[in-house]
């Protein structure tokens, strides 16, 4: 039923078996079951895509409402077991995983020894694309998220600094209007960070490299010792990042253009006091991690 349902998502079994990390031939073999349990055809394939039937999409509404149940029954009984027991489907955006997963998963591991952890890195929209159809259970993410029906944890709020090439000579403090003399490197499209940089240069009348994106801050940061221009790195990232060679970074007078991250998980969840009991333990972790941040009450 899961297997169907995601083709019925998105009318493509490859895109499908990707969206499930299974294999395309384990994904037909699934649906194809379905068809054989219900004794009719659900999908019709083209060349290029898949069609639901008539009975098709009378078995995908059906589905999304039966499993939308059968994961709340999980998400209850994994609550009677005791705090954060059994599976947590995980999400996080590319911007904060490679720097907050080494710092909170041995202590997630530790507070909840029973927890079964996976996680999915995905870029914003997909993330809460995925949280509100109950294929994520809590996402962390930069806020606000302006959507109904999804609680907000605020986990921390972080400065953004200036990442130049050391052929820049520039002091600190930086005066954000320095931006407008400057070719600003950005994310591709659909990262949350692309558009707070943008923000921050329409802020000062700066204009971003029209030329030059990249998929991850990492290649941006080689793009930047490079000499191709300059980017704007959230603090999380600066131990990690900042001793790249040919770069430096700068830190830019107060009030700093910040972000701020959070977990958010469904209104309707049941799990919501396990949430708060996650975030604690995020911030906590943090917080031992001595990062020039300011963690949330």
């Amino acid at each position: 039923m899961r297997a169907f349902l995601a083709v019925a998502d998105y009318l493509h079994f490859r895109d499908a078996a990707a969206a499930l990390r299974m294999s395309q031939p384990a994904l037909s073999a699934a649906v194809a079951a379905l068809e054989d349990a219900l004794a009719t055809r659900l999908v019709e394939r083209t060349t290029r895509k898949v069609l639901l039937t008539p009975a098709g999409e009378l078995v995908a509404r059906r589905a999304a409402i039966v499993l939308a149940e059968l994961d709340r029954m999980a998400e209850e009984v994994a609550a009677d077991r005791g705090p954060l027991a059994g599976p947590l489907r995980f999400g996080v955006i590319p911007t904060v995983a490679p720097y907050l997963l080494p710092t909170v998963l041995p202590a997630l591991n530790c507070d909840f020894p029973d927890i079964e952890l996976s996680v999915r890195e995905e870029q914003t929209a997909t993330c809460v694309a995925e949280l509100l159809a109950g294929r994520l259970d809590v996402v962390v993410l930069a806020l606000p998220v302006t959507m109904p029906g999804i609680v907000e944890i605020p986990l921390y709020q972080e400065d953004f600094v200036l990442a130049a090439p050391h052929g820049l000579d520039i002091e600190e403090p930086v005066d954000r209007a320095l931006l407008g003399e400057l070719d600003v490197l950005l994310l591709n499209e659909g990262h949350c960070l692309r558009d707070q940089a943008l923000e921050v240069c329409r802020e000062v009348g700066a204009k971003a490299a029209a030329a030059t994106y990249a998929t991850s801050l990492s290649t941006l940061v080689q793009l930047v010792s490079g000499g191709l221009g300059v980017t704007l790195l959230p603090e999380s990232a600066v131990p990690v990042e900042a001793g790249r060679a040919g770069m430096h970074v700068r830190r830019f007078a107060q009030p700093a253009p910040y972000r701020r991250i959070g977990l958010v998980h469904r209104a309707t969840s049941p799990r919501a006091e396990e949430f708060t009991l996650l975030a604690e333990t995020m911030r906590r972790a943090v917080r031992d991690k001595d990062w020039k941040v300011h963690i949330a009450a």
